[in-house]
């Protein structure tokens, strides 16, 4: 069981919480933020206060005065907004969403009833599933897919539970738990976040660091299947130009390589290297860079209170903010996405070398049977990899178009942004292990070498799903292999 306190959550806590489906539980000074926010929010209410969402109608109709109680005014929030549209989010995906937003709400300034804030995280743990369609979200709260999940709170639309699909009232009933009843701030709270940009920001965050793992080893056996020069990697090539993560990654190469006969002076075919080899420490090291900064963003995010209007306690105020806009998390990750296509193009052309007998002095498609494909065919969906992974890499357009009579004018476009490159990260990992494969076959084929302690090992890794090539045989059953090998945790 995972404590939810004021402080937020941490990364590595929301993975357990969508990967290994780890439970949740307000601490006592969360629950206690939580009962002051909504006991503060009453109080501006009974004082007559405008306060946006509550005794004001929402978006355009900000200045429609909701004179007389509504009882039903929360519940038709999450009721109109429902209008998701596209795949459905997977369950660690919904669970990261939830975990995301049970974060904020455990900050206490969202003014939702502690009764509510229960509901939500009754339902995480009970490991009720519901459908969250992922397109239609602007980035400036995700409308739309908490919406969907706030349905199954209230018991309406459909959900998934114990691998069966039912009403989500029946789901409720079958796990002791009743509909909420949202009250004075609750539907609002439900739906005015970027829970889904950041749930599926810190997977995006987790699959993007296991693709630049991967790459890295794969960097080793390239040096080693090519007879790499490894001057560029040495310290002092970073100390002359120290840029950002260059130091790191070609420490980090290096490590891998080290015991290695490589590692020796003279071991090199070439006094200088094709650039996706000479480069990969600086273009690495790039790629980590932007892999930090979307971390610190989402890092920040899980431990704030990002709500509209917010309720502060301790100065006893309601504040209007525009602490929902996504801009920072949509740039961080379509930087992180610009700097994965650099990584990949570097990989792709990598891969070619070794499969040129002109580059490498290796057997033409590394094969040695003549008549046969060999690798050539791998080349090929490398190139396609390449094509759509630049193809994600391309910004989404700032302007969009004005919704909500023109109120919501600008879109910050995270969850678009995230969604994209997650598919990009997806393509990369496949593209790794593309070029782990050709690598391990150019170490094979160069004949006995002595290798590093590390590079030994992810060679050994590598051949323990993917076994030498001497006749064709299709590969895409290796790539899939050893893609599924390295998420288990297969290269260490």
């Amino acid at each position: 069981m995972i404590g939810l306190g004021p402080e937020g959550l941490a990364l590595t806590d929301l993975l357990r919480v969508a990967r290994e489906e780890a439970a949740l539980q307000f601490t006592p000074a969360a629950r206690q933020r939580i009962a002051a926010g909504h006991g503060l929010l009453r109080e501006r209410m009974a004082a007559g206060d405008a306060i946006y969402g509550v005794t004001t109608g929402l978006g355009a109709a900000v200045d429609v005065a909701l004179t007389q109680p509504d009882d039903d005014l929360q519940r038709r929030i999450p009721l109109g907004r429902a209008v998701g549209l596209g795949r459905l989010a997977t369950r660690p995906e919904l669970r990261a969403m939830i975990a995301a937003r049970l974060a904020g709400l455990a900050q206490g300034r969202s003014g939702i009833s502690l009764a509510s804030a229960d509901s939500l995280l009754a339902l995480l743990n009970a490991g009720i599933e519901p459908e969250v369609p992922l397109l239609g979200s602007l980035g400036e709260s995700d409308l739309a897919p908490l919406a969907h999940l706030g349905l199954a709170l209230i018991g309406e639309g459909w959900v998934h539970w114990r691998g069966e699909r039912l009403p989500a009232g029946e789901a409720l009933q079958r796990n002791g738990l009743q509909p909420a009843r949202l009250v004075d701030k609750d539907g609002l709270a439900l739906v005015s976040a970027n829970a889904a940009s950041i749930g599926l920001g810190v997977l995006l965050l987790a699959e993007a660091d296991q693709a630049l793992d991967s790459l890295l080893a794969a960097l080793a056996l390239s040096c080693e299947g090519y007879r790499a020069n490894l001057s560029p990697f040495q310290p002092w090539a970073s100390r002359l130009r120290p840029a950002a993560g260059q130091a790191e990654q070609s420490a980090a190469l290096l490590e891998l390589l080290e015991g290695g006969q490589l590692r020796q002076p003279g071991s090199a075919r070439r006094l200088q290297d094709p650039l996706s080899f000479r480069c990969a420490g600086v273009v690495q090291g790039a790629a980590r860079q932007a892999w930090a900064q979307l971390r610190e963003h989402l890092q920040l995010e899980l431990a704030s209170g990002a709500d509209n209007p917010a309720l502060i306690d301790e100065q006893r105020q309601v504040l209007a903010t525009a602490n929902f806009d996504s801009t920072h998390l949509a740039l961080a990750g379509e930087g992180l996405g610009l700097a994965l296509s650099r990584v990949a193009a570097c990989c792709a052309e990598r891969i070619a070398k070794l499969l040129s007998p002109t580059s490498s002095e290796l057997p033409r498609f590394l094969i040695e049977r003549p008549g046969h494909v060999g690798m050539a065919a791998l080349q090929r969906s490398a190139a396609a990899l390449l094509a759509e992974i630049g193809h994600l890499a391309n910004p989404l357009p700032a302007v969009c178009v004005p919704v909500a009579d023109r109120v919501e004018d600008y879109a910050g476009q995270a969850l678009a942004v995230i969604e994209k490159t997650r598919q990009l990260s997806q393509r990369l990992a496949w593209l790794a292990s593309i070029e782990l494969i050709v690598a391990a076959q150019a170490i094979d084929l160069r004949g006995p070498l002595q290798l590093g302690i590390g590079s030994a090992r992810i060679q050994r890794a590598v051949r323990s799903q993917v076994g030498f090539l001497d006749q064709d045989r299709p590969g895409s059953v290796d790539v899939l292999a050893l893609t599924e090998f390295i998420q288990r945790g297969g290269l260490g």
